[in-house]
């Protein structure tokens, strides 16, 4: 995803996007996008029930990074 800069406008870009693990990579993006929906548009995530098993151990695996 990114390799460099390690920094980028005082935003350091998380390790998972320099490793070069592209599986891991889509795991911590999908994970980035559940927190942000969580926070910025909850109302999506209870019109379909809540998150399934899967999306929760992700939310638990990766934690809510700031979002420039």
């Amino acid at each position: 995803q990114f390799t460099r800069p390690a920094d980028f406008r005082g935003w350091e870009v998380p390790d998972i996007l320099r490793s070069g693990n592209h599986a891991q990579i889509d795991r911590w993006r999908l994970a980035q996008a559940l927190h942000r929906t969580l926070a910025q548009r909850n109302d999506l995530i209870e019109a379909r029930k809540g998150l399934s098993n899967d999306e929760l151990a992700l939310l638990e695996e990766f934690p809510a990074l700031p979002y420039p």
